[in-house]
């Protein structure tokens, strides 16, 4: 959705639909375009970061189910971007590991998360983006007081 297209959407909304609204908005493209939580882009990171490590430590790193996580690493080793092989100090342990392949993929991912970080709040000065960042923080805080009041929808 272009931004012309987010604003006419937007446009006669409630200002807290429409805040919402652009909320909405920058999830699914941050979502979209950093690889979600659980996306192939995401454990490679990982993986380049924090190095060598089994199923069960990537699983807590990540964040989803132990199924879609052996899904996602059979699909990763089929690409040949990651290896499962024994772990030497307990060998009935599989560490998975990034191939130099998987390790090109990871750096050239990184670096564009990086660059895509420069760039998405090059539109605001500091202040600006600290004010915005004080103002996402309290509504963090309340949105998790809501949600263990039960006053999520």
């Amino acid at each position: 959705m272009t931004e012309q297209q987010l604003r006419e959407t937007a446009e006669g909304l409630p200002l807290p639909r429409r805040v919402l609204h652009h909320l909405g908005f920058f999830g699914h493209y941050l979502h979209v375009h950093a690889g979600g939580r659980s996306g192939k882009q995401h454990i490679l990171t990982h993986l380049l970061v924090d190095g060598a490590m089994t199923q069960r430590e990537l699983l807590d790193k990540c964040c989803i189910s132990s199924a879609a996580l052996s899904e996602v690493v059979a699909k990763l080793e089929a690409e040949g971007l990651v290896r499962r092989s024994k772990d030497e100090s307990d060998q009935r342990k599989l560490l998975v590991e990034l191939t130099d392949e998987g390790t090109a993929r990871a750096e050239e991912l990184l670096e564009r998360k990086h660059d895509f970080e420069e760039q998405a709040l090059a539109c605001l000065d500091e202040g600006e983006r600290e004010q915005l960042v004080d103002m996402l923080e309290r509504m963090a805080a309340h949105w998790e007081q809501l949600d263990t009041r039960g006053g999520a929808a």
